[in-house]
């Protein structure tokens, strides 16, 4: 009895799979930098960890710690994502590639947002779209049907799409996923305008001049670790970065990813 083997058709499908898995992949990787850009640095209106009772984890430092962790997975995940590109680049001139590679990645995009606000904002409860509101609930059911569902359900749409476009090839749409992705990832580590800014002191250095130097542009300070070497304070303006690192700090920013991880190595 002959053996059946699988028909061109069947490879040619397998093989575009590959380049929307990877698509889907990066739609994961940008989704958690939108949130962590968009809703931890910008809007600031809440950290990874917000919600989590206790006052270890109330520590701003744990917070900014595990917001910095947070966007270190985001990171792995877009590393990921550019290295199963890499391996599909050659399906990406096949006709069809487009469409998977845009609903991969629209997909992706949507799935984060499902299971970031079913998971870890309902079942789990350790923050929410915006904390200190009347009702989180209405901005939880905003994110989760509008960049959630609706946002996959485009995807799902896209990667089955019979018009005119179905078999236009996905090389254009994963280089715009890669410089999106390549966008995302500095900009992550980009001040943001208002809120608190983490301060680590250069080995060394006296507290009183990066004191008097916040003070000049009204800082008002939040903590002072044990050490030393850890200042948090808000600014009601842009501080005076220059200012501050002349004064004797090592890293001035309120970027969790650059200083978070460091500022709380040295605190603890």
């Amino acid at each position: 009895m002959p053996i059946a083997t699988p028909s061109p058709d069947t490879h040619d499908a397998e093989r575009l799979r590959r380049a929307g898995a990877a698509a889907f992949v990066l739609g994961l990787a940008l989704s958690g930098f939108f949130d962590g850009i968009l809703l931890h640095q910008v809007l600031q209106w809440h950290h990874f960890l917000s919600l989590v009772p206790g006052q270890a984890f109330q520590d701003i430092r744990v917070q900014i710690y595990a917001d910095g962790l947070f966007h270190i997975f985001v990171y792995c995940l877009g590393l990921l994502g550019l290295f199963l590109l890499w391996r599909a680049r050659r399906e990406l001139g096949r006709p069809g590639s487009g469409r998977r590679v845009a609903g991969g990645a629209l997909l992706g995009f949507g799935v984060w947002n499902i299971v970031d606000v079913g998971f870890f904002h309902w079942i789990l409860g350790i923050h929410r779209i915006r904390v200190n509101v009347a009702n989180p609930m209405a901005y939880d059911l905003a994110w989760f049907v509008g960049l959630g569902i609706l946002v996959a359900l485009a995807g799902l749409l896209a990667g089955r799409w019979k018009g005119r476009l179905a078999d236009a090839r996905g090389g254009g749409a994963a280089i715009g996923l890669v410089l999106a992705l390549l966008l995302s990832a500095p900009i992550a580590n980009i001040p943001a305008a208002g809120g608190n800014t983490l301060i680590v002191m250069r080995p060394g250095a006296r507290l009183a001049p990066v004191i008097n130097a916040a003070v000049e542009r009204d800082g008002r300070l939040l903590l002072i670790d044990p050490a030393g070497s850890i200042l948090l304070v808000s600014f009601p303006r842009e501080p005076a970065y220059m200012s501050l690192v002349s004064a004797g700090g090592l890293i001035v920013t309120r970027s969790p990813l650059l200083a978070g991880c460091l500022a709380f190595s040295k605190a603890g």
